[in-house]
């Protein structure tokens, strides 16, 4: 079968940023997406590109910016969005968070989006379906052709390690401590199109392996390879899935500056280095799994000799390698977050169990303390959005 990879600039960016919707008392999530989404549409002015929109869950609300060059500009459409998201939900008592996903809610409470789509879902995945109480960011990334779109792809995946652990929110899960720093990227490909993608080479290959899962009956269309990074042919991108949600636009800005420099960089070498060839997926695989299980912590292989390397020195390292990227692109402040950020070990995830172990530690019980994370989340959200 063909697919047309529409026009696209290099390196342009598109960002889709998934939020739950909580109730500011209690905590648990809130299944008003529907009456938030609408709310917003009014409010939103005319001249702003970013919408927002429903996904799977009621409780579910997504920021979808319009592509940009920058991703200070980006950026800044997301938070001049996320505001008026922060001034509707205010209205309905409730806050939106970023996390991979929710440190005590339960799928028994949580509604579904009544459109078509969504109902096939949840009745073909059955539990694995309504337990996907998860959020992610997805990054789109301009390809300027359509060949460079797999050998991009392929290198892309070396770092998507980096990604996750940059990004890691979800350390919990139904009031558990997981001991994941993603929980959501362990839960995510229990769905059967999720995960890595297949072992291809071209764009011939891709059209092929679509083909293939379309005949095979695993997919009806393209958007349903729910690959972690898979081509976006009708927006002429790259699109980056591995990573979860955060509460916080400077993180957003440093996964969006660190997602299109890599994209840049693999996108423009007509000759690749040893050190950054493509890994065996299987690689790949235990590196994507020891991300999620340790965070910066991880110790990822880093080629087919099995040489080894702390992901947060790893990750600054690449960074480093990337600021001459950074500067052409705009988002030097961006990249240098991500660098800080994998410096110091901190994410979302070790953020939000430490604010759960002071509350132990003071006296609060178990729900005590995963509310108060929550709250944590909450201000975090705002914060953020009042400062940008």
């Amino acid at each position: 079968m063909r697919l047309t990879f529409a026009k696209s600039p290099a390196a342009t960016l598109g960002i889709e940023w998934e939020l739950a919707l909580t109730n500011k008392d209690t905590g648990e999530l809130s299944n008003c997406a529907p009456e938030i989404i609408a709310d917003l549409k009014k409010l939103s002015p005319r001249q702003l590109a970013a919408r927002p929109t429903a996904e799977l869950l009621q409780n579910t609300v997504e920021l979808v910016s319009s592509p940009h060059q920058t991703v200070p500009a980006a950026i800044a459409e997301m938070q001049e969005l996320a505001a008026l998201l922060v001034q509707v939900a205010d209205a309905h008592n409730v806050a939106p968070i970023g996390a991979g996903g929710h440190p005590f809610a339960t799928w028994e409470q949580q509604l579904a989006t009544d459109t078509a789509r969504y109902r096939e879902f949840m009745h073909n995945y059955g539990w694995w379906g309504r337990n996907m109480l998860i959020w992610g960011i997805h990054t789109h990334i301009g390809i300027a052709d359509q060949n460079l779109a797999i050998p991009t792809l392929n290198k892309l995946l070396n770092y998507q390690p980096h990604l996750i652990a940059l990004a890691a929110s979800s350390p919990f899960w139904l009031s558990d401590d997981t001991s994941y720093a993603s929980n959501r990227t362990m839960l995510f490909q229990q769905l059967p199109s999720a995960g890595l993608p297949p072992e291809i080479a071209t764009w011939e290959d891709f059209e092929a392996a679509i083909a293939d899962l379309q005949r095979y009956g695993i997919i009806t269309e393209v958007n349903e390879a729910r690959w972690d990074i898979r081509p976006a042919p009708q927006w002429g991108t790259l699109e980056l899935r591995a990573c979860d949600s955060v509460s916080d636009l400077e993180t957003l800005g440093a996964i969006s500056a660190l997602s299109q420099c890599l994209t840049a960089e693999a996108a423009s070498q007509k000759h690749t280095p040893p050190e950054q060839m493509p890994l065996p997926r299987i690689i790949c695989a235990e590196n994507k799994w020891r991300a999620s299980r340790y965070g910066f912590a991880a110790e990822i292989i880093t080629n087919s000799q099995g040489a080894t390397a702390q992901l947060g020195a790893h990750l600054a390292a690449t960074c480093e390698r990337l600021l001459p990227f950074a500067a052409d692109l705009g988002c030097t402040k961006e990249l240098e977050y991500a660098r800080s950020r994998a410096l110091n070990g901190a994410n979302s995830s070790t953020e939000q169990l430490a604010c759960y172990n002071r509350q132990l530690q003071q006296g609060n019980d178990k729900h005590a303390a995963l509310q108060e994370v929550v709250r944590f989340l909450q201000r975090d959200f705002r914060e953020s959005v009042s400062r940008a």
